[in-house]
């Protein structure tokens, strides 16, 4: 296949994640939230691949009709920001005033971490919580904790974002990537696990979820912390 066309089709695969983002909403509209998560883990693997695809075959420079980038942006606003809140707040986990904290705080501080500059740093990890609430809502739906428990997470994370924390990319991030990647990728299993089984009666998965989750969100703060000065 021409080189052109397989950029081209990296572009398409990275759009699928739109399509992906849509059957979630319709779950999620639902309250089908097992099922919702199930779309939203697909699009989190398609995110995960095309990345290094995107790169390998050039595409800036071999389909440069379109942005790769901001495509990328959009669908990651959709599947990791918006839809996620959203089913933080119908779900009922939070109720009445809280909820509605929870998205405005979760939707106005991911738009502007989306837009800021900064946001990758030079090993090519991110500065700051990269805004992976679909990573962070679906924790909240396997333990299932006290409401002031979920707003304090969501206002630390909100904080994190615009801090000068690092958070790892399991792919990007070279430093421990041989054990980054596989531990991002039985995220992706233990997810789709978890969700599968509606979180009841898998505690392995949870478990699994929960302690992948612990290791993705603090690997990046342990690596500065380790740094060589």
């Amino acid at each position: 296949m021409d080189i052109r066309l397989k950029a081209l089709a990296v572009h398409l695969l990275t759009a699928t994640g739109a399509v992906f983002a849509m059957l979630a909403m319709l779950e999620a509209v639902n309250e089908k939230w097992d099922m919702m998560f199930v779309w939203l883990v697909v699009a989190f693997f398609v995110d995960g691949i095309d990345g290094p695809l995107a790169r390998r075959y050039d595409v800036k420079t071999n389909a440069p009709l379109f942005d790769g980038v901001l495509l990328d942006l959009i669908i990651d606003y959709l599947t990791y920001v918006f839809i996620p809140a959203y089913a933080l707040f119908a779900s009922g986990l939070l109720a009445g005033w809280s909820g509605w904290v929870a998205i405005i705080v979760i939707t106005f501080a991911s738009a502007m971490y989306f837009a800021d500059q900064r946001m990758k740093t030079k090993d090519n990890s991110f500065q700051g919580f990269p805004g992976a609430w679909n990573m962070a809502v679906i924790v909240i739906f396997a333990t299932e904790p006290n409401h002031w428990v979920i707003l304090a997470a969501v206002a630390l994370l909100a904080i994190s974002m615009f801090l000068p924390l690092k958070f790892v990319h399991p792919v990007r991030t070279e430093r421990w990537r041989p054990l980054t990647l596989p531990i991002a990728l039985a995220w992706v299993g233990f997810a789709a696990w978890a969700a599968w089984g509606n979180f009841t009666e898998v505690y392995l998965a949870n478990l699994g979820l929960v302690a992948c989750s612990a290791y993705l969100l603090f690997a990046g703060i342990a690596q500065q912390m380790s740094a060589k000065p």
